[in-house]
């Protein structure tokens, strides 16, 4: 319940703190604020179920600079922890990520370089590790296109001795006209350091429609690998999201 009133506050910030930006004299230092809040009938994260199959909620807050440099955090609700360990070993009700990084065009290429940290506050007894994650990532992109290489410096989402997993995604993004339509494509492929064959892929194809503000989206995904508590089958998802 605790880690559940924690995500409401950090839900609540995404919706204040770009009121207090919008409040201020229009600002001359380049930095822009933004938050967003999403309803999802399935978390997914890398072709992996995160809710347990059920919904989630999230938000966040972004501040970037006309520079390329930004930063952020962002949060949900999830149950994979409680899904997969005992519940006496660890409980975790909610996901806290932040991160920093840079973006910027060179040409007709677009490219985006940071760090990601994936935080998940909870109770660890002794002989578990805790899923928190450290990665690097870079991304290019050409057109509609975008590559995305993500490297672990530390253990991956608490498997033993996983530093330098590595996640490389290929993505694909099309407006539809003026339609506020956008179709997508997605594929994936997680690499376990030390445990190749834990290794898997995910794929995904999405559609999202925006009404001014706001984003209905479609997804359905599914990955290679047939894991025992079916984190990882063919699903479809819907969701509701909305941008400040």
């Amino acid at each position: 319940m605790f880690k559940t009133k924690l995500l409401v506050i950090a839900l609540g910030a995404a919706f204040a703190l770009p009121a207090m930006a919008e409040d201020a004299p229009a600002s001359t230092s380049g930095f822009t604020a933004s938050s967003n809040v999403t309803i999802t009938s399935n978390y997914l994260a890398r072709g992996m179920q995160q809710s347990g199959g059920g919904a989630a909620i999230q938000g966040g807050f972004d501040l970037s600079h006309s520079s390329g440099a930004y930063a952020g955090v962002w949060a949900s609700s999830i149950s994979w922890l409680s899904d997969t360990v005992p519940a006496t070993a660890s409980r975790a009700s909610a996901e806290f990520d932040t991160y920093l990084g840079f973006g910027g065009e060179a040409g007709v290429v677009g490219y985006d370089v940071g760090y990601l940290r994936y935080n998940y506050p909870g109770t660890y007894t002794a002989g578990t590790i805790s899923a928190d994650t450290d990665e690097l990532y870079t991304a290019v992109t050409y057109s509609i296109v975008t590559a995305k290489f993500s490297y672990s410096m530390s253990d991956l989402f608490g498997v033993v001795n996983s530093k330098g997993s590595t996640y490389m995604e290929l993505n694909a993004e099309y407006a539809v006209g003026e339609s506020g339509i956008t179709l997508g494509a997605h594929v994936g492929k997680q690499a376990i350091a030390n445990n190749s064959a834990s290794d898997y892929s995910d794929y995904n194809i999405s559609a999202s429609k925006d009404f001014s503000g706001y984003s209905l989206g479609l997804t359905y995904s599914t990955t290679d690998v047939a894991s025992t508590n079916g984190a990882g089958v063919g699903t479809g998802v819907v969701s509701l999201s909305h941008s400040f």
